[in-house]
């Protein structure tokens, strides 16, 4: 499934830069464009950072999640209930959970290729201060792999192309409120733990902490959660998509 999916981006390999254009869009506008009213961000470290530099580890975490969770849903969505894609695969010696697997190890080289097309306009910025921005890759990598995750299971729910209102529905909000352009302690507490149970602010901290230089204990909690999170969804993933081939 990788190797298919990598011969047929091979002639659309433009379309992975427009993704990569929507994060630098949001980055130049609110990161910097904003960031000049805004100034720096107190309490995430001495001397405080720069807006922009808060919020482009954040946008780092979205395109990673973006582009893993687009490819199992929109693409997905279209090989398995329209153009029946998977049928035909199905005479190959391919089981319906090495479909599952193979989609998941694209979405998630998907994810990171986006990240890192994004990560060098970041580093062209001047918006990588430390080393530990070298981190971000891998964190790609885990982060696609949970929103994959997530994204084939969803992916088996749809019915047409109108549900995919639900999921804008569930990603906006999450985007807008996973401190992608505020810090946690602006919330009430009680608004906090609900916050950090979303799936995108434990990305966007396994991101935004080595970006900014903190490196420690702190990153074993998101990378538990992504893990965790990313193993079930792929499992009950695995479950659907042989029940909806096998139907």
């Amino acid at each position: 499934m990788v190797v298919r999916n990598l011969l047929i981006y091979r002639h659309t390999w433009y379309l992975l830069l427009a993704e990569v254009f929507e994060p630098v869009l949001y980055l130049l506008s609110i990161g910097v464009g904003i960031g000049e009213l805004v100034g720096r961000v107190p309490g995430l470290g001495d001397p405080p950072v720069d807006y922009s530099s808060f919020v482009a580890p954040a946008l780092l975490a979205t395109a990673a999640m973006n582009g893993a969770m687009n490819e199992t849903t929109f693409n997905m969505f279209a090989k398995l209930k329209l153009n029946r894609t998977y049928e035909s695969i199905q005479a190959t010696p391919m089981t319906a959970q090495d479909i599952a697997l193979g989609e998941a190890l694209w979405a998630v080289l998907r994810g990171t290729l986006i990240t890192t097309g994004f990560l060098v306009v970041v580093s062209v910025l001047g918006l990588a201060h430390s080393a530990g921005t070298l981190l971000v890759l891998p964190g790609a990598a885990l982060i696609g792999f949970a929103f994959a995750s997530i994204g084939l299971v969803v992916v088996t729910y749809l019915r047409n192309w109108q549900d995919f209102q639900f999921i804008q529905l569930a990603m906006l909000p999450m985007f807008l409120f996973a401190t992608t352009f505020y810090p946690l302690g602006v919330y009430p507490r009680w608004l906090q733990i609900v916050v950090e149970c979303l799936p995108l602010y434990q990305s966007i901290e396994l991101v935004r902490q080595p970006s900014l230089g903190h490196l420690g204990t702190q990153l074993i909690v998101p990378v538990l959660y992504l893990v965790v999170l990313g193993a079930i969804s792929l499992r009950w993933a695995m479950l659907r998509i042989d029940r909806a081939l096998t139907r």
